[in-house]
């Protein structure tokens, strides 16, 4: 068996907004399904598994190699933090606030990636 690629899917009461944000801010290739459902080609991934009680909720987080300097550029774009870039541990963050509610993760990591 070879798996050749993982879809996420963002649900949103705002997609077309969201997709232009997506599209308008990060600059990542896509393609229209039609009637304007754009579908993004993403970087290189990573998927860890953790510990949950009860609950199974999912996250997208999206990495980088400066979260300053990133922040500031996704801002040029009209994209907003909850706040200001903070150690989280794991690496250096903030939430990034997208259209329709969508919120992600944006870091710095300073965990090993086998990325690399």
């Amino acid at each position: 068996m070879t798996i050749t690629g993982v879809h996420i899917l963002l649900y949103t009461p705002e997609p077309e907004a969201l997709r232009v944000a997506i599209r308008d801010a990060t600059g990542w290739e896509h393609v229209n399904a039609g009637d304007g459902w754009l579908i993004f080609a993403l970087p290189p991934a990573e998927v860890a598994v953790h510990p949950s009680e009860g609950s199974t909720p999912h996250e997208l987080s999206l990495m980088c190699d400066d979260v300053e300097a990133t922040l500031a550029e996704l801002r040029e774009h009209g994209v907003e933090s909850r706040a200001e870039p903070r150690d989280l541990g794991f690496g250096v963050g903030t939430t990034l606030l997208m259209p329709g509610g969508v919120e992600l993760l944006l870091y710095e990591p300073r965990h090993a990636s086998p990325l690399v």
